[in-house]
């Protein structure tokens, strides 16, 4: 059934106690991991459609956009400004592509894991204009704490790539974490029940809220001055 949609169950009841530590460590140091080459190549189609598409654009980008609902809503509501939906789910952008056969003309989707695409993002200088990522991700687990992005070591080129930073979440710890992360960095985000008017964003959006559970909405600037 479509509103069956469990709440989310976790051993972990409120910011991780780790969180500050994790997050200054890589704060404090560079990632250096390699970046894959279907990651460039990505990259590469993601520049040459900028330049051709007019690269003095707004920039905005959908990270984990599955099969791509979010980003087509956002490309119509924002038609002056450039859209990458961006999953690393093969089977989800396919999925899409048979979902929306006329995407918008300011609308590209990519194969990529984040993780990659955001660092070439930053190597390359982009700033974006909203960067948003609305895929739940809780990875409920206590252990779970650096698979999340506030506890990843690519938490720094998310804060660099700048921009009306966006995440949802039916779990709200998930989300008081990237606050938390975003505090330490002297940002400044609001955390609060989303307010839905019109069309979900996303399958998982419609589906907990058909179920009667609560979306949590964390917004905060990452403009840079």
């Amino acid at each position: 059934m479509f509103a069956n949609s469990r709440a989310v169950s976790s051993n972990q009841s409120g910011v991780h106690v780790d969180l500050e530590k994790v997050v200054r460590r890589h704060l404090a140091s560079a990632w250096r991991a390699p970046i894959a080459d279907h990651d460039r190549t990505a990259f590469e189609q993601a520049r040459a459609w900028r330049a051709d598409q007019g690269a003095d654009r707004p920039l905005m980008l959908d990270s984990g956009c599955g099969t791509g609902r979010s980003s087509v809503l956002l490309a119509q509501t924002c038609p002056e400004a450039l859209v990458i939906g961006v999953d690393q789910s093969a089977n989800r952008l396919e999925r899409g592509g048979r979902r929306w056969l006329q995407p918008p003309d300011n609308l590209l989707f990519l194969r990529a894991d984040c993780t990659g695409l955001w660092r070439l993002v930053q190597q390359a200088g982009w700033q974006l204009a909203r960067h948003q990522i609305l895929y739940p991700n809780p990875w409920p687990k206590s252990a779970h704490l650096k698979r999340r992005w506030q506890g990843h070591p690519v938490w720094p080129s998310v804060l660099a790539l700048g921009g009306e930073l966006e995440l949802r979440s039916n779990w709200p710890v998930y989300l008081e974490e990237v606050q938390a992360a975003l505090a330490i960095s002297e940002i400044d985000a609001l955390l609060a029940p989303l307010a839905v008017y019109g069309e979900a964003a996303t399958d998982f959006e419609e589906k907990y809220l058909a179920s009667g559970q609560t979306v949590w909405q964390l917004t905060a600037s990452l403009a840079r001055d």
